[in-house]
């Protein structure tokens, strides 16, 4: 990958629109989870109910802090939670109440993962803040794992494909509540 791409996948982010990008287990579809309608586009173009919330990634913890609410998260559980990270583990931890409901559903947690992918960990790095992350497919449809895939099923409705490989992970993150301990995809 060039600077110019980078910079280009950066830009376009920057500016609302929709990447799809290689992750652990897939391609994921992704936005500035700050720019509703982005988000919205997003859930548009899978047909997802927004009811169901989205994941967000990022390259550590800090670019999690804007929407997740840290001082709900009891002392005793969190060497347990953050221990997961950087890795396929997404925790859902409390929300701020200024998060957005096109995140958290219909939820008071966010969905968020500290990613393992390199690909992945150094756009966010470059983007300076944390990512929307859902797999790239229809909404019960099989989630694509490569460009090409992506290009056929999304090539006129997203603004830029990353090119890349999904890591080795086979299974999409495992998803759990570490304050109750609860596995919800895994």
């Amino acid at each position: 990958m060039t600077d110019k791409q980078i910079l280009s996948e950066i830009e376009i982010v920057h500016q609302g629109g929709v990447i799809a990008y290689p992750t652990e287990s897939c391609f994921g579809l992704g936005c500035d989870p700050n720019n509703e309608q982005a988000v919205l586009k997003i859930l548009e173009l899978k047909q997802r109910d927004i009811n169901k919330g989205l994941i967000l990634i990022a390259s550590d913890y800090s670019q999690l802090l804007p929407f997740v609410d840290d001082a709900k998260i009891p002392q005793d559980k969190r060497y347990s939670a953050f221990s997961h990270w950087p890795g396929p583990f997404t925790l859902l931890l409390p929300a701020k109440s200024a998060t957005p409901k096109c995140l958290t559903g219909k939820f008071d947690t966010i969905a968020v993962r500290v990613t393992a992918h390199e690909g992945a960990r150094d756009l966010c790095r470059r983007l300076g803040h944390a990512l929307v992350s859902t797999s790239a497919n229809l909404a019960g449809e099989e989630s694509l794992k490569s460009a090409a895939e992506v290009a056929q099923v999304f090539a006129d409705k997203v603004d830029f494909i990353v090119q890349g490989e999904i890591g080795g992970a086979t299974n999409p993150s495992t998803i759990i509540n570490p304050i109750t301990g609860k596995v919800f995809r895994g």
